[in-house]
């Protein structure tokens, strides 16, 4: 914890109104009793949407929630049904590739042969050895359009000149999904 004794003298800054209140939150952040002056809010009515999100947020957090479910409605057992469930264990279980069987063999094709070779390409570093020499080409006006938007594409940069955006306004419908967003994101959900 040593890590301040050779700091020396800093510059004083002024204490703005924007540093308390960083300040304040700070305290509010790392402070168990952040929520003691908190006062008295506005009151509003509880609305049964309101009790839905209630009980939902309830199950979310309880390890209780399929308590007291009551019976559900059975449905048939479809080769569908079965199909999604051997993909499921297949996805959940490492041991998927057990008990695979024979496979049918297809002929190698030049097609098959072609695509061996581009993989090789793609999982090799060395992919650009033996490469030859290639055949020139003319630089046509659509070649030079390729190449601008690939330096765009490939470009850090791309983002430089984009211009003015067009500003929305935030309506209800949009602080809402704001305010979802922030619920399913946050680990206090």
């Amino acid at each position: 914890v040593l890590y301040k004794e050779g700091l020396g003298t800093g510059i004083p800054t002024p204490v703005t109104p924007e540093m308390e209140r960083v300040k304040r939150n700070q305290e509010n952040i790392s402070s168990v009793l952040y929520k003691e002056g908190l006062g008295l809010g506005t009151p509003i009515p509880v609305t049964p949407e309101m009790e839905r999100v209630k009980r939902n947020q309830e199950n979310f957090s309880l390890v209780l929630y399929k308590e007291d479910m009551g019976t559900g409605t059975p449905t048939p057992v479809t080769p569908e049904i079965e199909r999604v469930k051997r993909n499921q264990e297949h996805f959940s279980s490492v041991l998927y590739k057990e008990g695979l069987g024979t496979g049918t063999p297809t002929p190698v094709t030049p097609e098959i042969e072609r695509v061996k070779r581009n993989q090789e390409n793609f999982s090799s570093v060395l992919y650009k050895e033996d490469l030859g020499t290639g055949t020139p080409i003319p630089v046509t006006p659509e070649l030079e359009r390729v190449k601008r938007n690939q330096e765009h594409i490939s470009s850090v940069l791309y983002k430089e000149n984009v211009g003015t955006g067009t500003p929305i306004p935030v309506t209800p419908e949009m602080e809402r999904v704001k305010h979802n967003q922030e619920i399913c994101s946050s680990v206090l959900y």
